[in-house]
């Protein structure tokens, strides 16, 4: 009988379970899509049930797989910036779960920054204010409640811990409450002035637990015995980076997925600027390890949109044509839901620009994939600018990872090693170790950091990036500059 962690990791698109033994090697594995739709342009929703549906169906198909296991213990990773309302008692939920995509809270957002509200946010939480952020969404759906029900409010990881305790607990951990825009971040508690300010009441919010913490035990989850300790709970990008054992500080990662997320680890907190955010990683025995966060909001989702623009067979297809096009081509944004990291432009368009009569299918394709490396370098300058240490490992994660020609694009145009990792459940993996430290089948970091991973670096190539980032730039000034009625005179 094999003793081991189930990890959840709920994501965008699909919820995965994850068993992981004591040696830190996985034993099985299930996936279940969720499912995604968009009421109105700009909004982003999920359906908060059918989202606890695919964790057991994930879980169902992981147990199968491997019958002979003992679960120690239960670790979640979660889609972060999402978040959803429901029923206290009886765990009905009361409205949609707002995706971090979400655009809904975008004229709110504009008014708090025109009031002058944004230093102050930025000062207490590391974050802009965007509609990617939770509070906001927060006072939407709470706006939209029945009168007279105990409501609850929560990021993704509360909703399953509630799920998953029989509605007995209420908590997040504090790499969840930290994406909120409602926590201190210093203080690591929720903020009296945060909260009047975006018209949440505390009353509703979860308690804010470490990342490696006794959140519960499960009771009356089907296909799980009650009693399993929840161990752990964190976000699934800082999963990821405590998954790849980037403890020391400038050791940072870059996940690959409908969006990305580069983050590097500090050794303490650090106001951020230049567009970038700093957030809690994760929390260890009541103590904050502080990172820089850059929140691309599409990535690797424009290669699908591009396959069928082109009307190839599949994203491998569109791969590989831009590697035999001639990079001097024209450039692209893919600022379908506005720019992220480290521009923040909500009403940013996706645009090719600098196209000739010389354009090649190739080149267009080509434009699409070096994108996704273009937004990374953009957020890797700016912490580079303003990390305390030199930026060390850069680890990569998530499916567009695998293809060595994307991230080879990634080391050229960063001029900086990148390292591949075989496996592609890092976010799993970094919650079943917090998991696994809570329940003492691992001492400490160094025995977290000494568990097996397989890993190929890639180093970057000499090329003349001086050309492809002022083409780069001048897309990126096209995408933004506001439209005016003169402009079509």
């Amino acid at each position: 009988m094999i003793t081991a962690i189930l990890a959840i990791d709920q994501g965008t698109t699909n919820s995965k379970a994850v068993l992981v033994s004591s040696e830190g090697e996985i034993v099985a594995r299930g996936s279940s899509p969720v499912g995604i739709s968009h009421p109105q342009p700009g909004w982003v929703e999920q359906d908060p049930e059918r989202v606890w549906q695919s964790v057991l169906e994930a879980i169902g198909i992981c147990l199968a797989a491997a019958p002979n296991v003992t679960i120690a213990g239960i670790a979640i990773s979660n889609q972060r910036e999402s978040v959803t309302i429901w029923d206290g008692e009886t765990g009905e939920p009361l409205g949609p779960l707002v995706s971090w995509q979400c655009r809904r809270s975008a004229p709110v957002c504009a008014e708090l920054k025109a009031s002058g509200h944004s230093a102050r946010v930025e000062a207490l939480t590391g974050l802009p204010i965007d509609p990617m952020f939770p509070g906001p969404k927060m006072r939407w759906l709470l706006d939209r409640a029945p009168d007279g029900r105990p409501l609850r409010l929560g990021t993704v990881d509360s909703w399953l811990v509630h799920r998953l305790t029989g509605g007995k607990v209420h908590a997040c951990d504090a790499s969840n409450a930290a994406r909120s825009q409602l926590l201190d971040l210093n203080r690591k508690v929720w903020s009296d002035e945060l909260c009047d300010l975006f018209g949440v009441p505390k009353a509703h919010l979860p308690e804010v637990c470490d990342s490696a913490s006794r959140f519960g035990e499960t009771l009356g989850v089907p296909g799980l015995a009650d009693g399993i300790p929840i161990a752990a709970a964190i976000g699934d990008s800082h999963a990821a980076l405590f998954g790849h054992g980037a403890f020391a500080p400038g050791d940072g990662k870059v996940t690959f997925g409908t969006g990305s997320s580069i983050m590097t680890t500090l050794p303490h907190f650090i106001a951020p600027q230049n567009g970038i955010t700093t957030t809690i990683a994760w929390s260890l025995g009541g103590k904050p390890t502080y990172a820089f966060e850059g929140n691309i909001l599409v990535s690797a989702a424009s290669l699908p949109w591009m396959v069928e623009i082109l009307g190839l067979p599949d994203v491998q297809a569109l791969i590989d044509l831009a590697e035999t096009a001639d990079p001097q081509g024209p450039g692209f944004v893919p600022a379908f839901v506005g720019l992220g990291a480290p521009h923040w432009h909500a009403d940013a368009r996706a645009l090719f620009s600098g196209i000739t009569f010389n354009t090649t299918r190739a080149q267009m394709a080509r434009a699409v994939t070096d994108s996704i490396a273009f937004q990374v370098h953009d957020v890797f300058k700016a912490m580079a600018a303003q990390s305390p240490t030199p930026l060390g490992r850069l680890f990569v994660d998530g499916g567009p990872s695998k293809n060595s020609f994307l991230m080879q694009c990634v080391a050229d145009t960063l001029v900086h090693p990148v390292i591949q990792c075989d496996a592609a459940e890092a976010s799993a993996l970094g919650a079943a170790y917090l998991a696994g430290l809570t329940l003492g089948l691992w001492d400490d970091l160094d025995a977290v950091r000494a568990l097996p991973r397989k890993t190929a670096g890639l180093m970057p190539r000499p090329m003349d990036r001086a050309l492809r980032l002022a083409t780069w730039q001048d897309a990126i000034f096209r995408s933004t500059v506001s439209v005016t009625s003169s402009m079509g005179e």
